[in-house]
């Protein structure tokens, strides 16, 4: 899978070496109460999470657009491909290019509003992806999360690997991961309004934190960077500053990943997919306190 990384250009390029829409804009905002010693509320110009469409193409085909944080787009891009089953594997990715568009009449000259991210993946998994499409093509649309149809619904997870010590971690190792959280998240720090996804070993030590407006679009983020450095199978897992959705207890039975923490709390249905899976799931996981909901003995 060596093309996608060594197609990465400089941070806020693209690889044409063109700029690419910021992670951070900023805005005028007026703060109530007005500061001390002020004598009217004065507009100031502040930090606000930027969000653009970002295109995610697969062989010339346009197959999705999101709306993304402007950062790790390589990463996103080859996680959304794995955790959506487009690919089964990281080799089955031959390379990754990310290319900013440029603004429409009326926006300022060479200013980037939008990405297109163009994947290369293998002959035998572009034609599964074609076939899906044409399986979905013509149905009426039931306007579920971006989907084409009820029938597109992916509610029968994987079963994830059984490891012993997903179902045994105590709680103390995931809230010292959901800890270690706040001080990497630093678009958020500056912004709000930004989603986090952490990778943890079992002993609860916070490795990676990615961050998009998303929270399934920062899982991507992860589980891509996590794959391209190889480090998939190792035993790990993954904490969320979102509340636990079921489109996130997919991805992780996806990828094998055997137990999901968050901080805010899950819905039914990802707690039912999660028992179904044999995952491992936390959530209101807000030190010192932390519930689990089901898992592998679930």
């Amino acid at each position: 899978m060596g093309g996608a990384q060594e197609s990465a250009g400089p941070e806020g390029l693209d690889d044409e070496g063109r700029p690419l829409p910021t992670p951070l804009a900023t805005r005028s905002v007026q703060r109530h109460p007005c500061p001390p010693g002020a004598v009217a509320a004065m507009w100031e110009d502040d930090a606000v999470a930027a969000e653009v469409p970002v295109a995610l193409v697969f062989n010339g085909l346009s197959h999705a657009v999101m709306m993304a944080t402007p950062a790790d787009l390589h990463a996103f891009a080859l996680g959304f491909a794995l955790s959506e089953g487009i690919i089964d594997q990281p080799g089955d990715c031959h390379g990754i290019e990310v290319h900013g568009l440029q603004a429409p009449a009326g926006v300022p000259a060479g200013t980037a509003t939008a990405c297109e991210v163009r994947v290369d993946i293998t002959a035998r998994c572009f034609a599964r992806l074609k076939d899906k499409r044409r399986s979905l093509a013509g149905r009426t649309g039931c306007g579920v999360c971006g989907i084409d149809s009820l029938q597109a619904l992916d509610l029968v997870p994987e079963r994830v690997t059984e490891r012993a010590w997903a179902g045994a971690l105590p709680a103390d190792a995931i809230l010292r991961a959901v800890a270690a959280m706040p001080a990497r998240q630093s678009l958020n720090a500056a912004a709000g309004a930004v989603h986090a996804a952490g990778w943890a070993t079992p002993g609860g030590e916070l490795t990676d934190l990615l961050e998009d407006v998303g929270r399934h679009n920062a899982l991507d983020k992860l589980i891509g960077q996590l794959a391209a450095q190889g480090r998939l199978g190792e035993d790990g897992f993954v904490v969320m500053s979102s509340r636990a959705s079921y489109e996130l207890v997919r991805k992780c039975a996806r990828l094998d990943i055997p137990l999901l923490a968050a901080v805010s709390a899950p819905t039914s249905l990802a707690i039912d997919l999660a028992q179904q899976a044999g995952i491992t799931l936390w959530g209101l996981c807000r030190p010192p306190r932390a519930v689990r909901y089901g898992g592998a003995d679930g």
